[in-house]
Formats: structure tokens, sequence, C-alpha cells
């Protein structure tokens, strides 16, 4: 068997970051599968989807390209897709004259709550059965804190926290 570094020899934030990564591809991954063969529909779509279904006003477009992990031409391309198969709608926003907000339609959210528990039960052995309630606040609190410097850093670039590596 190839010999792995252990965890002792690597420092203590590269170790943590190459974790957030690993977890977050083989947990992605996991889930893009089960969504594509039970529901015909790519994560991406998913995750448009799930701040859909968690905002209970339509959603300015430009508020989920923010929202998510995709580009706001991912965003726009995801939208065509969703709404092309009847699961979103785009209305002119009643705010802003050009902009259009999405929101799921009833077949949408049916979708949308199949897939959902399709994701739950996915990462249930991997991820919420393994991990205590601890652990998930632990993991809800790193995502704020890296969530809240990005989005400080996109709104001011020279305003990085200038803390050291340890």
């Amino acid at each position: 068997m190839p010999k792995k570094l252990p965890q002792a020899e690597m420092p203590a934030a590269d170790y943590a970051f190459y974790g957030l990564v690993w977890a977050g591809t083989v947990m992605t991954e996991r889930v893009d599968r089960a969504l594509a063969k039970a529901h015909d529909l790519p994560v991406s779509w998913f995750e448009v989807m799930l701040w859909l279904a968690s905002s209970p006003e339509p959603v300015p477009a430009s508020v989920l390209g923010n929202s998510t992990m995709l580009s706001r031409s991912q965003v726009s391309r995801v939208v065509d897709a969703l709404q092309s198969r009847g699961l979103v709608t785009r209305t002119p926003s009643a705010r802003d004259a050009r902009s259009v907000e999405v929101s799921l339609t009833a077949e949408g959210r049916r979708v949308f709550e199949e897939a959902d528990a399709t994701r739950r039960e996915v990462l249930a052995p991997v991820f919420t059965d393994l991990l205590d309630e601890h652990d998930i606040e632990a993991l809800g609190t790193v995502w704020r804190k890296l969530k809240a410097e990005k989005e400080k850093l996109e709104a001011d670039p020279g305003a990085g926290s200038g803390r050291s590596h340890r």
C-alpha cells in the first residue's frame, strides 16, 4: 500500500484546508451522482433550487449569483434550464424594473423536496449521522467566518484581515 503522510507531518492549517477541499469535493460528487441518477438534476441546479426554496419571497437573479457558488452567467444558464423544465418562473421585479426575480413553481417545489430527501439520504452516513450537533455548529461557524471575510474583501479589497499565519 502506498505510504501517505500522517497528519502530524503536515502543518495544522494545511491539513485543515485540505480537509475542507477534500470533504467538499467528495460530498459534492456523491450528491451530484445521486441527484442526476434519481432526478436528472445536476447539483448546480439543486443549489439554485435550495436557495430559492429557503426564501419566502421571489429572489432577484443578482442575489442568486451572490449567494450560490456559481458565477452570474452560470446562474443565468441554470435558471434558463430550470425554467425550460417548468421548475422556476422569472418575473419582473416590482422594486427594480431592470431586474427579474426568480421563484420555484409548484412543480419546482415538489421536485426540490424529492431531491432534497435524496441529498439528505446520501449525506446521512458520511455527514449528518457521523457528526454531532457541536461538529455541525462548528462547521457552520467556520463557513460564516470564511464567507464574511470573502464578502468584506469583495467590498473593500484592501480590508484583508492582516492576521499572521500560525
